[in-house]
């Protein structure tokens, strides 16, 4: 563990166990990176915040929690930090395109520095890269893979079974 990240668990999901990483402040990471040191559901260290975020996420998961609160401090450029804060006005259940994404941001940039800042986003879910899809809906690149991409916008209902 570096020495920013003082608190880490995994928690057991519909999609495979997530491991959150966080200092005592704000969540720094969220990802299927399953680590074998940790047990399902077992906190090494804990804090107010990643507690707090165990909670959200499991809440999000039943289908009772539709916009996440913890705070959140990833890791990154000055640019993947605009991309990524814009990724979290993005409302529950809606898509983006990545070249929509990119007209967004001031000044605008192309999809394919966009796809790579959304690429590295280490805060899945809670800064939902899952909601970003390619120019014509398609499903594209999810550092999580495409099958939980797909599970995730149809539990928001961006994706119609």
């Amino acid at each position: 563990m570096s020495d920013s990240v003082a608190f880490r668990t995994q928690i057991s999901s519909p999609l495979g166990p997530l491991t959150i990483t966080s200092s005592a402040h704000a969540i720094e990471s969220v990802g299927w990176d399953f680590d074998e040191t940790l047990i399902a559901g077992t906190t090494t260290h804990s804090c107010p915040v990643l507690d707090e975020c165990a909670r959200q996420l499991q809440a999000y998961f039943d289908g009772r929690l539709t916009a996440f609160d913890v705070p959140v401090a990833p890791a990154g450029t000055a640019f993947q930090q605009r991309v990524w804060q814009r990724l979290m006005t993005i409302p529950f259940g809606q898509t983006l395109s990545y070249g929509q994404l990119a007209e967004t941001l001031q000044p605008p940039t192309g999809p394919r520095a966009i796809g790579n800042a959304v690429g590295r986003n280490p805060v899945s879910l809670i800064l939902p890269c899952h909601r970003i899809v390619g120019s014509r809906g398609d499903l594209t690149g999810f550092a999580g893979g495409l099958d939980r991409k797909e599970w995730l916008l149809t539990h928001e209902g961006a994706i119609l079974c």
